[in-house]
């Protein structure tokens, strides 16, 4: 089968992807190998590839076909997450487009339509990452709300309320007023918002001249739910307000003055208004001080009947509203702009409400407690390491888990409620009834009497299972598959989710395996553009990762992509290198035409092409040992650019040069077969980089059978390097050398390639025992290489390390054009000479420049007097 003479990533992409999954190289089932799995973080299923995606599959896809090359077990095992929160708002967007309301269908009617719309859109990104040439074994996908990832979800959840670990309870959490739902603290985005301070007046009830405290707040809208204000007892400023109480301004509920430490003397007036139901730690507050508690708010952020005024409002108008109304009341002190960090919801990006709540929350310090100690003690690795110390503040500083969520799309909490007051839990309504009935003594009871929990579970409740549930280890504990894969080898991820799910799962992973989930966690950076900015759909400045694949081909758009990621940096990504990506599959296009197109003979192999094969041996067994020690540290980019460099810079530009045929000549056999096993090891390096262009031409090299792939190939292993190696390299580093200072000649001589030259080897032995002449003689076209003691007159010189090398020139230039052009420059230097020499000449300037400028005046006046001498010695030698 000819090649074609241009690469084109269409003729051969999904062509080898179809081949590789008819024969099912991507499949995996225990055997007596050594395992090596991988679980996909699970993309939302209402998602679309983004560069996130991109960067961190490339990243796994490389690791899992490195070690299929390694002979190891892969097993890549790919899913999507139900994403409660991202899908039901889809759901719920597409509902109103149609004008259904969610609040007017039951909650069948619309779990019906949730998994239309998941029936719909999630396979869409897993058939994406099929573009990028991702090896996951296909047969294995699945999704947090498949059949048993949902069992192993309940079963654990009930597990851990028999264990005393899940509790019930009214606390103070994280609302957000668009989704309608409680969030955990991990799902909080602190931004910084420029808004204002503002000042009101609290009169003193019954105070005779009329006195008031000032409270500063950010939240004036909030003052409907104040039940206190609050004084430092060691505050001078306020220690004629103890034991007094004060108006609520426009409210005019009568609060009293309470005194607490917890007031910060120094922060506005040191008056704190203090409101339960809305801050926590005026929650804290109200439960020291036994405080009334006034929710004024509606879950979706308007004002509540509670409040009194404003009622029906939203937050932010009342906002606006209050101050106006504050001002005409002359109850507004004065009004300040200020900075200050507001909690958003990491979903909906709207500010939360700190909100009493009635939820269901897990208790984590048992769980931090197994978890931390073995990333600490590096049994279970992070790459980079320095993540270790931003798990570590965590784990230490944990809350409880509030793990319910106010939506229908998720996994409902297996709690029954009774008739009676009460509830159980259980994993079915079937075991749940026969608890209720032990529980209430009552024989008759029928399974309608139960009433189960509306709430459904946290996403990452069932996420951070997926090492496990994904082999089934919950619901059938030690069977054969959980054994062989877990604990997983490597997990890549990012380090914004550290606390939602790579904390989690190791957690999950002691409590219910009793080991680690995985062993090494590489966390990839953000993806940024050039000039450093996030991407994201709203700055516009995200490239879509599929039409990038269709200009510069996958392979290309993955080097492009490792070129710029390393490990647990943020990337900033530039579409440029998606084209050097596609200018490097060319040149190894090219490369393997130019090879098949030798025509070979009964020849011997010439001394030139013996020392290039045995100098190239050399070269691969050096780079191969490098990346091996490049992907132990999981520095991906850095082995990438060992490949890049050993193929562009050695292979192509020195190795092919010196082993091919001249002209129309054939090539010998030996070095025929060298350079192909060479070409053969450097597509085994390649392939986990750039899995399409090493499949075809791997194909091409020799005959392969149908079923065949470069897959499933053994890496080359790495030879131990030995002293002769050390010699063969560094003495080709000298020959690289002196073949460039002689192309430097020709260059600057304007002397054809064509023209045969000599060269001298002034006063020293030889090119270390001749080593390297043939190779020199050919690249450069020489006729002879000798030692001399004199060089001739008139040759062109250069320095290798301590050697002087001449070319003489004799009658290969235009000694008249020559003068000319050297003339021509040793007046310029004279001129830039005299220029300098003035400067440093006019005392002003030297009494008033600094030191350094002085100094760099005079290395330009030494510089010019050392090309002077050169020039005018060169001159002289030709006129002779």
């Amino acid at each position: 089968m000819e090649l074609a003479s241009k690469y084109n990533p269409v003729d051969v992409e999904g062509k080898w992807y179809q081949y590789w999954l008819d024969n099912k190289l991507f499949s995996s089932k225990p055997d007596g190998r050594e395992p090596y799995t991988v679980v996909i973080p699970p993309p939302n299923v209402t998602g679309v590839l983004h560069m996130g995606h991109m960067l961190n599959n490339t990243i796994q896809d490389i690791l899992v076909r490195r070690a299929r090359m390694m002979g190891k077990n892969a097993c890549w095992v790919p899913g999507t997450d139900h994403a409660s929160i991202a899908t039901e708002a889809k759901v719920v967007n597409k509902l109103a487009q149609q004008g259904i309301k969610k609040t007017d269908l039951t909650r069948d009617e619309f779990l019906k339509h949730a998994w239309a719309w998941t029936d719909e859109h999630g396979g869409i990104i897993l058939k994406q990452l099929r573009k990028l040439g991702a090896s996951c074994d296909w047969d294995r996908t699945a999704f947090t709300m498949d059949e048993k990832r949902s069992k192993s979800v309940i079963k654990v959840f009930v597990d851990l309320y028999n264990k005393g670990l899940i509790y019930r309870g009214v606390r103070m959490v994280n609302w957000d007023p668009k989704a309608l739902t409680a969030l955990s603290d991990e799902e909080v985005i602190y931004k910084e918002e420029h808004s204002k301070l503002y000042y009101l007046r609290y009169m003193v009830e019954g105070d005779a001249e009329g006195r008031y405290a000032v409270v500063a707040t950010t939240r004036p809208e909030t003052i409907m739910g104040d039940t206190a204000m609050c004084i430092n007892p060691n505050d001078p400023k306020n220690q004629w307000l103890k034991g007094k109480k004060v108006i609520v301004p426009l409210v005019n509920r009568v609060i009293p003055v309470i005194e607490d430490d917890y007031v910060d003397i120094e922060f506005g007036t040191g008056c704190l208004k203090v409101t339960p139901a809305h801050d926590v730690n005026d929650y804290m507050l109200g439960e020291k001080h036994n405080l009334p508690s006034i929710d004024i708010f509606n879950d979706n952020g308007t004002i509540s009947e509670a409040a009194g005024l404003y009622v029906g409002m939203d937050r932010f108008d009342v906002r606006e509203q209050i101050e106006k109304d504050l001002a005409a009341a002359g109850l507004l002190e004065k009004v300040e702009a200020y900075t200050n960090k507001v909690g958003c919801s990491e979903r909906t990006n709207v500010p939360i409400e700190p909100k009493l709540s009635m939820q269901w929350f897990l208790k984590m310090k048992h769980f931090a407690d197994m978890a931390l100690p073995p990333v600490m003690n590096d049994e279970l690795k992070f790459y980079p390491p320095k993540y270790k110390n931003t798990y570590k503040y965590w784990m230490e500083n944990i809350k409880d888990w509030c793990i319910s969520r106010q939506l229908w799309w998720g996994h409902r909490i297996p709690a029954y409620f009774l008739p009676e007051g009460g509830f159980v839990v259980a994993e079915t309504p079937e075991k749940a009834l026969e608890l209720a009935k032990q529980k209430t003594g009552r024989e008759d009871m029928k399974i309608e009497e139960l009433r189960q929990d509306d709430d459904c579970l946290d996403t990452w409740f069932s996420s951070w299972l997926w090492p496990i549930s994904l082999f089934d280890g919950i619901n059938n504990p030690g069977n054969e598959e959980i054994k062989y894969y877990y604990p997983t080898t490597d997990l890549v991820t990012g380090p914004d989710i550290i606390f939602f799910w790579v904390a989690r799962m190791i957690m999950a992973g002691y409590e219910y395996m009793g080991d680690m989930p995985f062993k090494n966690v590489y966390f990839t950076g953000i993806v940024r553009d050039k000039i450093g900015r996030k991407m994201s759909k709203s700055l516009g400045n995200s490239p879509d990762p599929l039409e990038l694949i269709d200009k510069y081909g996958a392979d290309g758009v993955r080097m492009g992509m490792m070129l710029c990621a390393p490990a647990g940096n943020d990337i900033l990504f530039d579409e440029a290198l998606c084209e050097q990506g596609r200018n490097f599959n060319n040149k190894i296009w090219n490369a393997f035409r130019l090879v098949k197109g030798w025509q070979t003979a009964e020849i011997d192999q010439p001394e030139y092409a013996r020392l290039a094969t045995e100098w190239f041996e050399a070269m691969l067994n050096k780079t191969i040992a490098e990346v091996e020690d490049l992907f132990g540290k999981y520095r991906l980019s850095e082995a990438l650019m060992a490949v890049y460099k050993l193929f562009w810079d050695e292979f192509s530009s020195w190795y092919l040069e010196m082993a091919k045929p001249a002209y129309g000549e054939p090539i010998d056999k030996v070095t025929y077969e060298k350079t192909l096993g060479f070409f053969d090891t450097l597509l085994k390096l390649l392939h986990p980089f750039m899995p399409f262009i090493t499949e075809e031409l791997w194909q091409h090299i020799y005959d392969r059978k149908e079923g065949e792939s470069i897959m499933t190939q053994q890496l080359p292993a790495v030879q131990d390097a030995t002293a002769e190696t050390d010699t063969v390299l560094s003495r080709f580093e000298t020959v690289k050398e002196v073949v460039s200072g002689i192309r430097t000649i020709r260059l600057q001589k304007n002397i054809a390639q064509k023209e045969q030259l000599s060269l001298e080897i002034v006063n020293t032995g030889s090119l270390g025992e001749a080593w390297g002449e043939a190779i020199i003689t050919k690249l450069c076209n020489l006729s002879s290489i000798e030692v001399v003691t004199t060089k001739s007159e008139g040759a062109a010189t250069f320095m290798v390390g301590t050697t002087e090398y001449a070319v003489p020139l004799g009658n290969l230039i235009n000694v008249e054009e020559e003068l000319k052009k050297l003339e021509a420059d040793l007046k310029y230097q004279e001129g830039f000479l005299q220029s300098v020499l003035k400067k440093l000449g006019n005392e002003k300037f030297v009494s008033k420049a600094p030191a350094n400028v002085i100094e760099m005046e005079r290395k330009k006046q030494a510089d010019a007097e050392t090309k002077i001498a050169a020039l005018k010695e060169s001159i002289a030698a030709l006129k002779k």
